[in-house]
């Protein structure tokens, strides 16, 4: 059974900065790929981010490509996300996801999902 665990969410001020981490267990994730999506209240869930967990190519949404970027540590088991330059627009719970596929920027097709974290941005 995967388990993955959010942390590193907050509240922070426009134009801040917060890197949440997503630690992964229960199987070894050699061809997984893990992802980010994001919920704002009222709204429905968004894709973010996503990196292949054995190798270097990710792909990000484009309204935060440029502030955001994503990477893992194999050895840690976990996956991060670097977020600067902060909006009010990005408020919303932070979900980290995984699949053992293909790419997707689909909530649906992602197996596992971690709690979420709230991340809060002040004007």
């Amino acid at each position: 059974q995967v388990q993955l665990v959010e942390s590193g969410g907050g509240l922070v001020q426009a134009g801040g900065s917060l890197r949440l981490s997503c630690a992964a267990s229960g199987r070894t994730f050699s061809n997984y790929i893990v992802a980010w999506f994001r919920q704002a209240p009222g709204k429905e869930r968004e894709f973010v981010a996503r990196v292949l967990w054995s190798g270097s190519t990710t792909a990000y949404a484009e309204s935060v490509r440029g502030r955001f970027t994503i990477s893992r540590d194999n050895a840690k088991n976990t996956v991060y996300l670097q977020m600067t330059k902060l909006e009010p627009e990005d408020t919303a719970v932070y979900y980290c996801a995984a699949r053992n596929a293909g790419w997707s920027a689909i909530p649906s097709e992602y197996t596992y999902w971690g709690q979420g974290t709230q991340v809060t941005v002040s004007s």
